[in-house]
């Protein structure tokens, strides 16, 4: 055991460690344009943020249709509009997103003091690759779960016990770290300590509101507990 609390740390990705909501509002808004729709705000994309992007997506089309989520789900065209809006989604990921303050350097650090990282996510597997790739942020986790790559998505926690088992980590050698209250309560179903960032996506609720066990500032907290050779080490 190492003398760092922890021997497995979990991320959310958007909102946490990548600003990517104005590229998801471009994509949203590029499909809506095809379809002859008015644009939606950047706001309400923000506010739509945490369950996936088809869900994002189904939102935005209920909105400017005016009507519920449900019938959107069911239209014998959402499947086309899906696809339409995975395209203009692929080609936006990079263009407008960017990895937050200390980002790179804290996972950097983190993973070459050993401990294992993990990317946890609602957005959809094609979509997390495309973005990680975009910041070249791939390499440095062990583990990426996507919304689709198990059979549950956030706030099951069954991400975080996949881990846990894969690893050998017990829970209390665990921690997730994201910005939402879905975030937090992934963390709290599967018996493990969280940390919030006040900056990201939270339904347009301080992210105090859910109670993280605590909220950072940024990324730099994380190597804080690293022996100062791991945390200044070049990498």
């Amino acid at each position: 055991m190492n003398d760092y609390p922890y021997d497995l740390i979990l991320f959310d990705l958007d909102g946490t460690l990548i600003e990517t909501a104005p590229e998801i509002a471009d994509a949203v808004n590029d499909t809506l344009t095809r379809l002859g729709h008015a644009p939606v705000t950047q706001k309400e994309v923000d506010d739509w943020i945490g369950y996936g992007t088809r869900e994002l997506l189904i939102k935005a089309l209920a909105k400017v249709l005016g009507t519920t989520t449900e019938q959107v789900r069911q239209a014998e065209a959402f499947p086309a509009i899906e696809a339409e809006f995975g395209q203009h989604y692929q080609r936006r990921c990079g263009t407008r997103s960017h990895l937050y303050p200390h980002v790179r350097e804290t996972l950097q650090a983190l993973r070459a003091a050993g401990i294992k990282l993990v990317v946890m996510t609602n957005k959809e597997g094609r979509y997390t690759q495309t973005v990680l790739d975009a910041h070249q942020l791939a390499p440095l986790f062990d583990r990426v779960i996507s919304g689709d790559t198990l059979s549950v998505k956030k706030p099951n926690p069954a991400g975080i016990a996949d881990c846990l088992q894969r690893f050998g980590v017990a829970p209390e050698r665990a921690l997730f770290v994201g910005d939402s209250s879905i975030d937090v309560a992934t963390a709290r179903n599967g018996g493990i300590a969280v940390w919030a960032l006040p900056y990201g996506y939270n339904m347009g609720e301080p992210i105090e509101s859910c109670q993280p066990d605590r909220v950072i500032p940024d990324f730099s907290v994380l190597t804080t507990p690293l022996p100062d050779r791991v945390a200044a080490a070049p990498v």
